[in-house]
């Protein structure tokens, strides 16, 4: 497949008819239409098949209508789009982080773009932070300046970066904190400019994919962001998430999982076999009782 078809694939599963132009009101526009049409998923990790993080393996299957997957290769397929579309992007290092003690952590867990040349009244600098990875982020890219900002009602914190940290400078495109929104999974994320080239995200994959200890091998997980909507499968537990509102729910069937992983989250699932629906059912079901009878902590 060559660069043409891939950009007109891609933009048909987005739902989008023509390429929108590389200006902010364009950017914003892929940034939604990925959110909300192809979902942050670990299928293929869970199966123990996992698909690689090259940017364009990972085009070639969002064309293809498939699972694009989780973080590396959401970002490296956003950006593999972007580029093509006239956008000026970077990458950063980004360090997830889910306890305070981790905090401060130094592991590639997670690639982070920016999107720069695109200023605007309350963003001179005209950087900004796309990200298709995370799960359960925010619906559009949000401007790399100090403070809270409020996408669809959720309020996402953008902190100074360390060197920036004791003098006050304003936060840069270089390094970052950012406080994740309330009752979200993850507890914030630390960017710098550590190393994130190709050969470091391809062996961070590999372990966050191929490791028996890490999270991505323990528990299926698919998320999209519909708006104000944050939409989520993790193991049994169906949650749709608003500023205002929690609605959750035990999914208690096979058949009800199921229809909830491909007609809600919108998950690609036409390359799994029976046999493997058959096995993920029962290991998700066996580790849904085992947390329930820890006290679902």
């Amino acid at each position: 497949m060559d660069d043409t078809r891939r950009v007109q694939g891609y933009l048909a599963r987005l739902g989008l008819g023509d390429a929108p132009a590389p200006d902010l009101a364009g950017l914003r526009r892929l940034h939604r239409a990925q959110v909300a049409r192809i979902p942050y998923d670990n299928l293929s990790t869970m199966l123990r098949r996992p698909d690689p993080a090259d940017p364009v393996a990972a085009v070639d299957r969002a064309a293809a209508g498939g699972r694009v997957g989780y973080c590396f290769q959401q970002n490296g397929a956003l950006e593999w789009l972007l580029t093509r579309l006239g956008f000026s992007v970077s990458r950063r290092h980004g360090h997830v982080w889910f306890r305070p003690e981790d905090e401060l952590g130094t592991t590639l867990n997670h690639l982070v773009l920016v999107v720069s040349g695109l200023p605007d009244e309350d963003n001179p600098g005209g950087h900004w932070w796309a990200d298709a990875g995370l799960g359960e982020g925010f619906a559009e890219p949000l401007p790399l300046v100090r403070g809270d900002h409020l996408v669809d009602g959720w309020s996402f914190g953008i902190g100074a970066g360390f060197g920036a940290q004791a003098s006050g400078r304003p936060t840069g495109p270089a390094a970052w904190t950012y406080r994740h929104l309330p009752g979200g999974v993850l507890g914030g994320v630390v960017v710098t400019s550590r190393d994130h080239g190709a050969p470091a995200v391809e062996s961070a994959h590999a372990t966050l994919s191929g490791s028996d200890d890490s999270p991505f091998r323990r528990v299926l997980v698919a998320q999209r962001i519909d708006g104000p909507r944050l939409l989520t499968v993790r193991g049994l537990v169906h949650q749709v998430l608003t500023p205002d509102t929690r609605d959750q729910q035990d999914l208690a069937s096979y058949d009800e999982w199921r229809a909830a992983l491909v007609d809600d989250l919108l998950l690609a699932v036409g390359d799994v076999t029976p046999e493997e629906w058959e096995w993920l059912w029962d290991r998700t079901l066996a580790a849904h009782r085992a947390w329930e009878e820890a006290g679902r902590p």
